[in-house]
């Protein structure tokens, strides 16, 4: 399934602001907040906290809006952490001439950064002049997860998403004594959406191509047979040493073509619009305004 959140447009009823639905065959929306009945909840991270993201499959549901009468917000907020991984990418590695990392290398993103595909990517423009963009591959964790091995790491994987780790590369690199926090957990700095496709119907997430446009000129163009470390290995080092939570979110590496690596050099700017595509899942398409 295709779980979305989303406002409908001009809605004036008593149903929550915020709703939680999926997305049928004909890109219809299905509404299943309005399926109190049932004793749901009509959040994404309420669902998954509960342990029931299985269960709207049994559910029979007839409510559908067309997906032009709502607005996509982020299909999942207010999650204890996003974590990321650096230099995953085979392709980045080589471009940089990096040696591929031995073990993967964790940051982490505030979780207030999320924003979803109909929220604009805000920039500080008097001291943010190296913004760049990071299509990326995001994993979202569907049950508590602690000291968990590779091998069973896919049963706590609920789905995954597209999000942008969007990063200042000044105060990545420069303005924070080379730690991340500060070039990565700026407000507004991890979009993702437009959905989370679940676990049975991504596909083999090990081939899946991803790409990253700028005002239509192709960027980054890649396919997550070049992950260095596979997302199973990922879940087994970070919950060696911290618990994993419903909802939590894994970034898992950038292919070539950010912006700092090209020459000349290019970063984002008011006015820019990102589209993010990753095969199974669709496109995220964001646009960057001034703070």
């Amino acid at each position: 399934m295709k779980y979305v959140q989303f406002r409908v447009n001009d809605d004036k009823d008593d149903l929550p602001d915020i709703r939680l639905g999926y997305l049928d065959d004909e890109d219809n929306v299905v509404d299943l907040s309005c399926q109190q009945e049932c004793g749901m909840p009509t959040k994404m991270l309420h669902v998954l906290k509960a342990g029931m993201g299985d269960k709207f499959s049994y559910i029979a549901m007839k409510n559908t809006i067309p997906l032009s009468c709502v607005t996509l917000v982020a299909p999942i907020y207010g999650v204890d952490k996003i974590l990321g991984v650096a230099l995953n990418f085979a392709d980045y590695c080589k471009e940089i001439n990096a040696p591929p990392p031995a073990i993967p290398m964790i940051f982490s993103k505030y979780s207030s950064t999320i924003i979803g595909p109909n929220q604009p990517l805000r920039i500080r423009t008097e001291v943010c002049k190296k913004v760049d963009w990071e299509v990326e591959l995001a994993v979202v964790i569907g049950r508590k997860a602690s000291s968990v091995k590779a091998a069973h790491a896919d049963k706590y994987i609920f789905g995954y998403t597209i999000a942008q780790d969007i990063t200042d590369r000044e105060w990545q690199k420069e303005k924070n004594g080379a730690q991340f926090l500060l070039g990565k957990s700026q407000d507004t700095f991890c979009p993702i959406g437009p959905c989370i496709v679940t676990r049975d119907e991504i596909g083999d997430v090990t081939k899946l191509d991803m790409s990253c446009s700028i005002n239509g000129v192709e960027k980054q163009n890649g396919n997550t047979k070049n992950l260095i470390h596979s997302i199973p290995s990922i879940i087994e080092r970070i919950s060696t040493v911290m618990t994993l939570f419903p909802g939590d979110l894994i970034l898992t590496g950038t292919p070539a073509g950010v912006g700092a690596n090209l020459n000349p050099q290019e970063f984002l700017k008011p006015g820019d619009v990102i589209r993010s595509e990753i095969q199974n899942i669709g496109v995220l398409e964001t646009r960057v305004e001034q703070f």
